[in-house]
């Protein structure tokens, strides 16, 4: 299933908390109800992501991994 998005961030090379940061700023950015992509090559991005939504309240639809790239998407609530 993909997921539709509505910006992309791409925060690769990046390492903590670079990446939480800059994923604030695009979600305050976004209108309520769209959605984030954001691409990350640390691996600690994943706890990152998860401890960030539960204590913001956003949802986060998705988390994955491919060839060393972690892919988040977030959906401002």
């Amino acid at each position: 299933m993909e997921i539709k998005f509505d910006h992309e961030l791409d925060c690769s090379g990046l390492s903590c908390p670079m990446p939480i940061l800059k994923t604030k700023k695009a979600v305050d950015a976004l209108s309520a109800g769209q959605v984030l992509k954001m691409i990350a090559t640390d691996p600690g991005s994943t706890a990152d992501m998860e401890a960030w939504t539960t204590k913001t309240g956003h949802e986060l639809l998705s988390a994955s991994e491919e060839g060393g790239k972690y892919i988040f998407f977030i959906k401002k609530v």
